[in-house]
């Protein structure tokens, strides 16, 4: 017997188990299917060696404090009907970014970054100003407004005229949610710049599994149905509507909508209508992370910040690497021990660095085992060797490592190249070229864990309740 559904989603991340709870407070029977052992997507967790290590969560940003009304954070909870508790988001300790001939430190208070920029660049406070005045706002994701679709460098100089300053204020924001290479999307930056310099970062104690197990605990609660191990191998199409999906196993599971997070590009791919799908192009930025525990907290040898955005020189690279696996000039490097948690909760059991750079997916993926393993190896030692140019070394603390590249991300979320961000183009208004099949996560446009979240509710409350076929 073939199992009915008022909503199929695909992928248990972020975005598909909001849109999921969100659909499942309507009564909808809603099911949503994910090809890994796990939820989350790139934002998920594993555990190594007796420990717990996040995939993807450096931060969570557009930070909001205990009963803030405006905003995304304060809007997902609504929409979701969450507490604050149930996130318990402690705020970071500062940030910076750190480029050779300059450095800008950043709070979760805008005014900290206005006063350095106003130390560092005494000329240019003003033009910042006026740019902060002139972000359009972070709800206008329907691509509207026409300067959404502008060089966010070309409307940056109008504003100012200093050119590194222009490069290390794009630097945490291609960083942290940009699948464009080189420039962004003014409409992006504007999005991004609120997130992370208006709003801020911050972070559960326990980290990400806090976020998803909350989210299944809330889906489940309301009747849906999660599927492990159960990944997409076709959507039918029948007379110009998605009918339904056929599983790597067989099973057919009919369903009146579909909602995929998978992608565009690899959602097209399972549509039984299209044999190239040509709708966009897949994104080609990845990473490679390089994780150390450390014998002590990094405030014992004078790291305290909670993530540096660094590039060693005044021209910020933000492109794929082509020749080679990694590109090692620019990286983040994030703590998760600098935050400001409550007392309660205590310390970290670990003091714990991340480092984060450029990798090229395809030169990982065509490495043999052996290679591979040696290549990690090589890699992590790079990555280290880059940013201990623009922190403490803490090398001789180091206990033990763990590396992840475009080839476990690829794993992880089933994305073309490993792209973290998606591709360059995206869909704003979720739909296809089906009536009933739309798309929610990073090709839909929003990004990071608070965008995903917000991106699976829009696009749940779009097309998918209020009488939408």
């Amino acid at each position: 017997m073939t199992s009915s559904y008022d909503t199929i989603i695909i992928g248990a991340g972020m975005s598909g188990l909001a849109a999921g709870i969100r659909l499942a407070h309507f009564d909808q029977r809603v099911c949503i299917l994910e090809r890994h052992y796990t939820i989350g997507g790139l934002n998920s967790f594993y555990r190594l060696g007796g420990r717990d290590y996040d995939v993807g969560l450096h931060a969570m940003t557009n930070f909001a404090r205990t009963g803030t009304k405006k905003g995304p954070l304060a809007k997902l909870s609504r929409q979701l009907r969450f507490r604050w508790d149930d996130f318990k988001l402690a705020e970071q300790v500062g940030s910076s970014i750190r480029f050779p001939n300059a450095s800008l430190d950043f709070s979760n208070d805008i005014e900290h970054l206005e006063a350095d920029i106003a130390k560092n660049f005494p000329s240019q406070i003003d033009g910042f100003r006026s740019l902060c005045a002139s972000l359009l706002d972070y709800s206008d994701m329907d691509g509207g407004d026409p300067n959404f679709m502008r060089s966010a460098r070309d409307v940056m100089k109008e504003h100012l005229s200093d050119p590194l300053l222009i490069e290390m204020l794009l630097c945490p924001l291609m960083w942290y949610g940009n699948a464009r290479e080189n420039d962004m999307d003014f409409g992006q930056f504007c999005i991004m710049f609120r997130a992370c310099y208006l709003e801020g970062f911050g972070r559960p104690f326990k980290g990400v599994r806090v976020i998803l197990k909350n989210l299944v605990r809330r889906f489940r609660g309301l009747g849906g149905e999660l599927k492990l191990r159960s990944g997409v191998s076709k959507i039918h199409v029948d007379n110009g509507q998605a009918t339904g999906v056929v599983l790597d196993d067989g099973t057919e599971l009919q369903g009146k909508r579909i909602l995929s997070s998978a992608g565009n590009v690899e959602t097209m791919r399972l549509c039984d209508d299209i044999t190239e799908p040509t709708i966009a192009k897949a994104g080609k930025l990845s990473f490679i992370e390089s994780i150390s525990i450390l014998d002590r907290k990094p405030i014992d040898f004078g790291f305290d910040r909670t993530i540096v955005f660094y590039n060693d020189s005044d021209s910020f690279h933000w492109r794929r690497p082509d020749h080679t696996l990694c590109d090692t000039r620019t990286g983040v490097v994030c703590s998760p021990n600098n935050y400001i948690y409550d007392q309660e909760d205590g310390e970290l059991p670990d003091g714990v660095i991340r480092i984060t750079t450029l990798a090229n997916h395809d030169r990982w993926c065509n490495l043999p085992e052996a290679k591979y393993q040696a290549a990690k190896v090589e890699q992590y030692d790079e990555a280290i060797e880059s940013a201990v140019r623009f922190m403490p070394d803490f090398r001789r603390y180091v206990t033990d490592t763990d590396v992840f590249t475009p080839k476990t991300i690829r794993r992880f979320t089933w994305h073309d190249n490993g792209a973290v961000y998606g591709a360059p183009e995206k869909q704003l208004d979720g739909t296809t070229h089906l009536p009933n099949l739309f798309l929610c996560g990073t090709d839909q446009g929003f990004v990071g864990i608070v965008g995903a979240i917000v991106s699976g509710i829009s696009m749940a409350n779009r097309h998918c309740l209020h009488g939408n076929t």
